[in-house]
Formats: C-alpha cells, sequence, structure tokens
C-alpha cells in the first residue's frame, strides 16, 4: 500500500514548489491572495520589465536574495511567537506547508529592485497598493527602501508610538537583522 501525499491546498493561490515555500514563505501570484497567509512575497516569472504595464504594482522585479528571505521567514516567526508563543494554534499551523492566520490581515510583499520593497495589506481597499510606491510611480514620496526597513515601517518603528515586539524580536535576532533594532 503507498502513502497517500496530501494535496497541496493553496491551489494557484501560491506556488508549491518555489524554493521560499521550503521557508514557509508563500509566493503568492496575486496582490490579494485569498488565503489568510501570515505574510507572503508577490513572486511572478522572472522577466517582469520595468515598466507599469507590468510589473508594478502586480509583481515583483527580483527575487529575494538569501538574506532578505531569512527577514521574510522571521517576519512570519515573530507574528506565531508574539500572537500564539510557537504553542497551541502555533502547532496546529506546522500542520499545513505554510502559516495561515484566518484573524490575520496579510502582508504582501513585493520587491522592485535591489533593496527597494514594498508591503500592503490585503484589506486596504483605497489609497496605494503598496507603500512605498512603485520606483516609476511619478510622485513616489518613499523609496527605495530595504526589506528591513519596510518591516520596521509596516511595524510603525519610525513614528510616534515604534512597535517594542518588533524592536526586541530584531535585537534578540541579530543572525538575520544585524543587531539593528
Amino acid at each position: 500500500m503507498t502513502a497517500k501525499t496530501k494535496a497541496w491546498p493553496f491551489g494557484t493561490d501560491a506556488k508549491q514548489d518555489d524554493p521560499l515555500t521550503k521557508l514557509r514563505i508563500p509566493v503568492v501570484t496575486t496582490f490579494n491572495p485569498s488565503w489568510c497567509y501570515v505574510a507572503a512575497f508577490l513572486g511572478t516569472n522572472e522577466e517582469t520589465g520595468r515598466e507599469w504595464d507590468p510589473p508594478w504594482p502586480f509583481s515583483s522585479a527580483e527575487r529575494p536574495t538569501d538574506a532578505e528571505a531569512g527577514m521574510l521567514a522571521s517576519f512570519i516567526q515573530q507574528h506565531r511567537h508574539y500572537w500564539f508563543n510557537n504553542e497551541g494554534y502555533a502547532r496546529q499551523m506546522d500542520r499545513c506547508p505554510l502559516d495561515i492566520d484566518s484573524g490575520w490581515n496579510t502582508t504582501v510583499f513585493i520587491k522592485y529592485g535591489t533593496d527597494d520593497w514594498g508591503y500592503r495589506r490585503v484589506s486596504w481597499t483605497y489609497g496605494p497598493t503598496f507603500v512605498p510606491d512603485p520606483p516609476n510611480f511619478p510622485d513616489r514620496k518613499l523609496g527605495p527602501q530595504s526589506l528591513e526597513q519596510v518591516m520596521d515601517h509596516f511595524y510603525g518603528m519610525h513614528s510616534r508610538y515604534p512597535s517594542k515586539p518588533w524592536a526586541d524580536w530584531k535585537a534578540t535576532h541579530p543572525e538575520i537583522f544585524g543587531g539593528a533594532a
């Protein structure tokens, strides 16, 4: 008797055979994925071009480096640690190949180019598709920003009320974030 292989539950919403999937980073095919991933990378085929149509705002121009992939994986781990202390529901998350949290608003990251990233929340219906705007956006006011800077922006690190849990996470993971908080 042969063992049954569990079917990929995400259909075409996330790429099953992408190398980032092994790190539990969903590589999604749309800026508004159907599943409630903790975070995802907007992946497309390699030849996306440099014009508005395509690639931005609906595809990444480049793939994450190994260091950036480590940051994306750590971003997901921080969510698990903060909300579930890597117990209880986090153990249920482990049964699935990607981290799903039905109570979470998926964060989708896009890579415009080298050290030039943006992010969006799936719930956004007004305003820009991604923050910061794409590099060729005529009124771009912010950018380029590294992935770490974009994550800091997400957690309000450069605002009046920065996220202490995010700063603490970065400080305890210097191998990923270089000890910066």
